[in-house]
């Protein structure tokens, strides 16, 4: 499911709202997670998940062409982890 389909699904579980209102919900939420994430912050969705970012420690690495030995800078990444509900949901 792309970002499209999902307002669509919202728009079809939402009966009398129109799409373009659920375009808005849609992508003031995926903003707001985005920007908390942006801050450091989580976001916690009991039931759903834990949205919360985590630095990874610099590296050793290797240039594939030449086999030269390079250090990979610590860089923060977004995780995701799923909720008690989701995983029931899933299996």
């Amino acid at each position: 499911m792309n970002k499209q389909e999902l307002i669509k699904s919202v728009y079809d579980k939402l009966d009398g709202l129109p799409l373009k209102q659920c375009e808005n919900a849609v992508n003031a939420v995926l903003g707001s997670v985005k920007d908390e994430l942006a801050q450091g912050d989580e976001v916690n969705l009991v039931g759903f998940g834990l949205f919360a970012v985590k630095t990874q420690k610099a590296r050793t690495g290797r240039n594939p062409q030449t086999g030269e030995k390079l250090t990979i800078p610590a860089k923060k990444v977004p995780l995701f982890k799923a909720g008690k509900g989701l995983k029931e949901a899933v299996n």
